[in-house]
């Protein structure tokens, strides 16, 4: 059923909720480079380009994604949700990659070309957010 009185026209936020402020702030701001702002160990950017997808991604499709499995292995945190930052081309997406290893970010898996045609490598945030490095071309016609 659709609500008809309600409208919505964005998506105007999105945070992480963290008990570590400082190692999730390094994550975004210095391994990723977002242009994030700090006010009171609050970190946030505004007037960046918006969400171009929102889902509702079932664990068992996302370990598919994953793993090629459906069920999320054990020793790895469950997500209970995924956020993707989308890079200019698939050469970008295996930079960031290569560039973010050498940090030390350890990947649920490589860059690789998905059934649906997206470019993505996938690891877990401090915070256990599933963060995909993406290149979607429809994003970019």
């Amino acid at each position: 059923m659709v609500n008809e009185s309600i409208k919505i026209e964005c998506i105007a936020g999105f945070a992480v909720i963290t008990k570590d402020p400082a190692a999730s702030a390094s994550l975004y701001r210095d391994a990723l480079g977002l242009p994030l702002e700090n006010h009171d160990d609050y970190f946030f950017m505004d007037g960046f380009p918006g969400a171009k997808h929102f889902g509702v991604w079932p664990l068992a499709m996302a370990a598919q994604s994953c793993f090629g499995r459906d069920e999320w292995p054990e020793d790895i945190p469950e997500p209970t949700a995924t956020m993707e930052f989308e890079l200019a081309d698939v050469a970008a997406v295996e930079a960031a990659v290569r560039e973010m290893k050498e940090q030390g970010r350890e990947f649920v898996h490589e860059a690789r070309t998905e059934p649906w045609g997206q470019t993505v490598a996938r690891f877990i945030s401090p915070e256990g957010v599933l963060i995909g490095l993406s290149y979607a071309p429809w994003l970019h016609e």
